[in-house]
């Protein structure tokens, strides 16, 4: 087998992230539930990402806000991440 030496893999902006900011942002101000994580953490960490515009997706910063739960139903523990577009902010 050769290896073929051509440059980066191309940037996709069909990324889950670009899928889920494109649906938050066609319904401004809903909160949706955009992931279920391990823990607490996890679910907190992911939370901050969204709202500091850490991936290119949810850029500017501050144009999502995001918020971690912890949501018991029938007895089943989850971690949420809620999250909702709100616009950049002036």
């Amino acid at each position: 087998m050769t290896v073929d030496f051509i440059g980066p893999p191309p940037r996709s902006k069909n990324t889950k992230h670009a899928v889920i900011a494109s649906e938050l942002q066609a319904h401004p101000n809903s909160w949706g539930v955009v992931q279920k994580s391990s823990s607490i953490a996890r679910a907190s960490s992911a939370a901050q990402a969204i709202r500091r515009g850490r991936l290119t997706a949810y850029l500017p910063a501050g144009s999502f806000e995001a918020v971690a739960r912890t949501v018991v139903e029938r007895g089943a523990v989850e971690h949420r991440v809620y999250a909702r577009y709100v616009g950049e902010q002036q």
